[in-house]
């Protein structure tokens, strides 16, 4: 009778429990899905050709959101060419070539702190050093750096974990042939986990996409159309920093919620490749 007892009330927690979850799971779910339907519904029908391929004209009241959407294609490129080759480079140099694990520790935590940091600090911070101790002034090239920052800790600790998951066996194989370290790194480690250095390099993008706080500060409001290069040295509003500015300074919702919508489409798209991308390369590694 204890037995049975106890195997009740086993059974009662166990679905009790899985209740509990399921209800976490569906309500999570729900507001994910409300989140997207309610922006898409709100945003989608206010974006137009006009909005799309303009620039804002205060003469004949004219919004356009053209600059905006190349300012963001700005910093993610100027960002990527500075955070790729650093944070990659600093977790090759941690996991393949560092000898005192007390230092490397130290360095991992640094990083850890670093990407705990609220992205308003950074903006401050690099309001201070970028925009005035180095004289940059407020520009897209002082806000790329500040995002540089922000995102060195993810590029490294993901590129980090990637090299730890190829086999030690691979190494040794290839100095057992003769390869020199470097060498053995181009030719065997970095190919087994690019597959994790890529899908990082991704969601890193989708971070650079949608941050606003740290640029308030460094990258400024201004909606000109520019080239590349006169573009980062130049202040500029990207997409969210422009949602801020109309939904909150200007009044235009309308304008606000096509901004989000058009931000909710590229998250949307960025975790699809993000996922296809770790899918296709697990395949390749399988076959």
């Amino acid at each position: 009778m204890p037995n049975k007892k106890l195997s009740r009330e086993r059974r009662g927690y166990i679905g009790l429990m899985r209740t509990l979850m399921a209800v976490c799971a569906s309500l999570t779910c729900a507001l994910v899905l409300f989140l997207i339907v309610y922006v898409l519904i709100k945003g989608v029908p206010n974006i137009t050709w006009e909005l799309l391929s303009t620039s804002p004209s205060y003469l004949t009241q004219r919004i356009g959101i053209l600059p905006d959407i190349l300012n963001t294609v700005y910093i993610v490129i100027a960002t990527l060419l500075v955070v790729l080759p650093l944070g990659v480079g600093a977790a090759i140099y941690l996991t393949e070539y560092a000898k005192n694990q007390k230092i490397v520790a130290v360095i991992e935590y640094a990083a850890e702190t670093l990407s705990g940091i609220p992205s308003i600090i950074y903006g401050l911070v690099g309001m201070l050093f970028f925009c005035q101790f180095l004289g940059m002034q407020t520009s897209l090239l002082a806000g790329a750096l500040t995002l540089v920052i922000m995102n060195l800790p993810t590029i490294m600790r993901t590129t980090q974990e990637s090299l730890k998951t190829v086999p030690q066996s691979f190494r040794e194989g290839a100095f057992g042939l003769g390869a020199g370290k470097w060498r053995v790194i181009r030719t065997v480690v970095l190919p087994g986990c690019v597959d994790g250095i890529i899908t990082g390099c991704i969601l890193s993008v989708g971070r650079i996409i949608g941050e606003s706080a740290a640029l308030l500060f460094t990258a400024g409001f201004a909606h000109a159309l520019n080239g590349f290069f006169k573009g980062l040295t130049s202040a500029g509003a990207t997409l969210t920093v422009a949602l801020y500015v109309y939904a909150k300074e200007q009044g235009e919702f309308d304008v606000a919620f096509a901004i989000a919508a058009i931000l909710m489409g590229l998250t949307l798209l960025i975790n699809l490749a993000a996922y296809l991308t770790q899918r296709y390369f697990r395949r390749k590694k399988a076959l």
